[in-house]
């Protein structure tokens, strides 16, 4: 069962046209795009046609639109995931913002997931039964034009035009009003346009660049954050140099001049003689208790050795006294 698939797995090498050719032909849908699988339903059911029961589709959602409702989706997703022990993990904020290359690749997984299931065979599966439990699931624009038509009671297949079809064919064939012209009718079916495989690109290229710029974003906002955490540090934060940054951090509108008027600030203090002699005296101010600590620390040594010297025994002043006589005596020579 293929849970873990590698990113040089061949499931990852599907195309984008044969990815939307399995999901309408499995589950009778007519979807256009890869991003029209971004609300989480489509998966859910495709789980639902490998796993048949497994997933409540009561709880699915085919109109969701918001990323709420969509959310609420792939935690139904989710709960089918924990109960087969499968250990994919789901984007589910990559995927409701309904970029194409990460649904795609999700779809990839789907398919090679199912594929992996009884070889992909869901032959005794009703995709359009299951989904009508489904919010949205009844609607008949999501239906595949080309599924087989309903039987009648009677048990045939085969549906033979009405009588009220062929009066509306003849009428529109035949206009009552000689001067409209006919217009061509809509095709429902065949290839798109060759413009839009274009637009398409543009769009792909257009997301990919908006996901790069938010990267980017991300990235300078952690700066510019790391930034103002160390000039709030107590040591530096009254620095001259900091409320600049400050000045530049915080302001709220464009304005060209913002940075000469944060130099401008540094400058102006540090010229000023007055300012440096405060910002010297702050600092002598804070290492002013140190010094005096130490300098009574080493006049209270100096109290002590004193103290020590005049209290000595008189056995340590008589040898003191017979060093002083004895160090001119020849005796000692000897």
């Amino acid at each position: 069962m293929a849970t873990n698939i590698g990113m040089m797995d061949p499931a990852y090498f599907v195309g984008r046209t044969e990815i939307l050719s399995w999901i309408n032909s499995t589950l009778h849908l007519n979807i256009a795009k890869v991003e029209e699988a971004a609300s989480g339903a489509i998966q859910c059911q495709l789980m639902d046609a490998v796993h048949p029961g497994m997933v409540p589709m009561y709880r699915v959602n085919f109109d969701a639109k918001s990323e709420y409702d969509m959310i609420q989706n792939y935690k139904v997703l989710q709960d089918v995931f924990n109960k087969l022990k499968i250990t994919k993990h789901i984007e589910v904020s990559k995927l409701v913002k309904g970029r194409p290359l990460d649904n795609l690749e999700f779809m990839q997984w789907m398919k090679r997931y199912c594929d992996s299931i009884n070889g992909g065979q869901m032959n005794s599966y009703n995709p359009l039964e299951r989904r009508e439990a489904s919010k949205g699931g009844k609607d008949p624009k999501r239906t595949s034009s080309n599924q087989a038509p309903v039987k009648s009671s009677t048990g045939g297949s085969r549906t033979q035009p009405s009588q009220n079809n062929r009066r509306t064919e003849s009428s529109s064939s035949h206009p009552l009003n000689p001067s409209t012209k006919p217009t061509r009718p809509a095709s429902s079916g065949g290839p798109a346009p060759s413009v839009e495989p274009a637009y398409e690109k543009q769009i792909t290229e257009l997301k990919l660049s908006v996901d790069t710029l938010e990267k980017e974003r991300d990235f300078y906002f952690a700066k510019l954050r790391d930034i103002e955490i160390l000039c709030q540090t107590p040591e530096i934060e009254s620095l001259a140099v900091v409320g600049a940054i400050h000045k530049i951090l915080y302001a709220t509108d464009d304005n060209a001049s913002l940075l000469e008027e944060a130099q401008a600030m540094i400058t102006q203090k540090y010229q000023n003689p007055s300012v440096v002699e405060e910002e010297k005296e702050e600092v002598e101010a804070d290492q002013l208790p140190k010094l005096e600590s130490q300098k009574r620390k080493n006049i209270l040594n100096i109290e002590v050795n004193v103290a020590a010297d005049s209290t000595l025994s008189p056995k340590r002043r008589i040898s003191d006294a017979s060093d002083v006589h004895s160090s001119g005596s020849p005796l000692v020579s000897c």
